[in-house]
């Protein structure tokens, strides 16, 4: 119900609103970002590009689905056409995309994060499907639906890829403990 609040007051030019939507998102779709593109830098740059086209098109837009959604289609497009000019798939931290909870590292904050890298790394080693399908279930909270419309395949491969990421994920992580 917010989010329909805060598209009406954004396509009447309350900067806000937008500012709000911003907040409210940011760090959900940096996650994601950082999961899709392994690098911090190109990640939050394709988070400022899809905040920066849906600001301008704010006015003009027609969704059908949730706002959340939305942003998480328009950010896992954007890292594909940063993946399809050349960028290299290297390793980042997750837990970079989130703000640490202490100031001074903990002996469960050093796990937490160490835990984190090898998710990341074990991530970045799935094929560029299957991390979509996996960062975009987990990540972007999207539907299998949603996930087949965006990769243009048929609901049972958006599972299956999910599936087959998640099984792979699981042995790459067993692999190193």
């Amino acid at each position: 119900m917010e989010d329909r609040l805060l598209m009406w007051r954004c396509k009447r030019g309350d900067t806000r609103a937008l500012a709000r939507i911003y907040e409210k998102y940011r760090s959900d779709l940096l996650r994601l970002a950082v999961s899709l593109l392994s690098e911090r830098d190109d990640a939050e740059d394709a988070v400022h590009d899809v905040f920066i086209s849906f600001a301008r098109a704010a006015g003009r837009l027609r969704m059908n689905g949730s706002l959340k959604g939305y942003l998480a289609t328009s950010v896992a497009n954007a890292a594909r056409n940063r993946a399809r000019a050349g960028r290299r798939w290297a390793s980042a931290d997750l837990d970079e995309a989130t703000p640490p909870c202490m100031t001074e590292p903990t002996e469960h904050w050093v796990i937490l994060s160490e835990d984190l890298q090898r998710l990341t790394d074990a991530m970045a080693r799935l094929p560029q499907e299957q991390r979509e399908a996996v960062a975009l279930h987990i990540y972007g909270e999207m539907r299998f639906r949603e996930i087949a419309q965006l990769q243009r395949v048929s609901i049972n491969t958006a599972q299956n890829r999910y599936r087959y990421g998640l099984n792979q994920l699981h042995a790459l992580l067993e692999e190193e403990l």
